[in-house]
C-alpha cells in the first residue's frame, strides 16, 4: 500500500478538524501558556478540539497506525505507519485573528514523511505533496504547485516567522543570510512553506522546530521540486534548525552562510 492509497483519508482528517477548528476563529477564545517561565507558547481548546477528533478518527479507522501530536503526545510511535500531527501551526496568529496558521498532517513510513497536507479551513486552501508531486485545492482551483528557479541568493526572497525565536547566535547566522537576499518578511510558520512550494518565496530559515512542524510540509516542498535539510545538509525531519529552499543553488549558497 503506497502513501497516495491514504490520501482520501487525509482529507477526512482535514474536514473533520476544520470543522473543530473554525467555531473558535476570531472568538473570545481563552489562550492557556504552556511554556517554560518566560516563554510564551500559547494554546487553546481549538488545539485541542482538532487533535482529538483526529486522533479519534485515525484510532477507528487504522488501529495499527502510531500517532504523534503537539497536543497529547505518542502512541506506538514504532508503528510502521505514523501519524504525525499539528492541529494548528501558527497558534500565535490563530490567537491574533490572522489567517496565517493551518492544520498540519503527515504520513510517516518507517520513520520517512511519505504524504503530508497543510489545510487552512478558513480560507479553504489545502497543499499537499508525496515527495514526488505537489498540489493546491482551493477558492482558485485545483494545480500543480511548483517551485520557481533562483540562481543567485541576491534575487531571492526570505521568510521566517520570526527572528525573535532564535537564540542569540542564530540570529546573527540568520542575519549574515538576511542581508544577502533581496527581501525578508516575517510570519507565515507553515504558510511560509506553502508559499515556497507554490512559486512566491525562494527561501524559508527556522531554528528549534518540533518533528510536526516540519514532517507534513517535507512532501510538498519536494514534491513541487523544492529541498528541505537541517542547517547542516542532514535531514530535516526531526525539526530543530530547518532551511528550506525552492531552487538547489539558492539553498547551497544559503547552506554555506549559515555553516560559515
Amino acid at each position: 500500500m503506497t502513501a497516495i492509497d491514504f490520501s482520501a483519508f487525509v482529507d477526512r482528517l482535514a474536514t473533520v478538524s476544520g470543522d473543530a477548528i473554525l467555531p473558535f476563529f476570531r472568538t473570545s477564545l481563552s489562550v492557556d501558556n504552556k511554556g517554560l517561565i518566560g516563554k510564551f507558547d500559547p494554546v487553546t481548546e481549538a488545539d485541542r478540539a482538532a487533535e482529538t477528533v483526529m486522533r479519534a478518527l485515525i484510532r477507528k479507522t487504522f488501529p495499527d497506525h502510531g500517532i504523534v501530536g503537539e497536543e497529547f503526545g505518542s502512541e506506538r510511535a514504532d508503528a510502521e505507519y505514523v501519524w504525525v500531527l499539528d492541529p494548528i501551526d501558527g497558534t500565535k496568529s490563530f490567537i491574533t485573528g490572522m489567517p496565517a496558521w493551518g492544520t498540519l498532517i503527515a504520513l510517516m513510513r518507517a520513520g520517512e514523511p511519505v504524504y503530508g497536507m497543510m489545510h487552512q479551513p478558513f480560507t479553504r486552501e489545502r497543499f499537499t505533496g508525496d515527495g514526488a508531486r505537489a498540489r493546491y485545492r482551493g477558492p482558485a482551483g485545483e494545480r500543480a504547485l511548483q517551485t520557481r528557479p533562483c540562481a543567485d541568493l541576491a534575487d531571492a526572497i526570505l521568510m521566517t516567522t520570526s527572528p525573535l525565536l532564535m537564540n542569540d547566535a542564530d540570529r546573527q547566522t540568520f542575519g549574515r543570510v538576511e542581508k544577502a537576499v533581496r527581501l525578508s518578511r516575517y510570519g507565515g510558520d507553515c504558510y511560509a512553506y506553502c508559499m515556497l512550494a507554490g512559486g512566491h518565496v525562494d527561501l524559508v530559515i527556522e531554528t528549534e522546530l518540533k518533528p510536526y512542524d516540519i514532517a507534513p510540509l517535507i512532501p510538498i516542498v519536494q514534491g513541487a521540486g523544492g529541498v528541505v535539510t537541517a542547517w547542516d545538509g542532514g535531514p530535516a525531519k526531526s525539526g530543530g534548525r530547518i532551511v528550506a529552499a525552492g531552487d538547489r543553488r539558492t539553498h547551497e549558497a544559503a547552506l554555506t552562510i549559515l555553516n560559515g
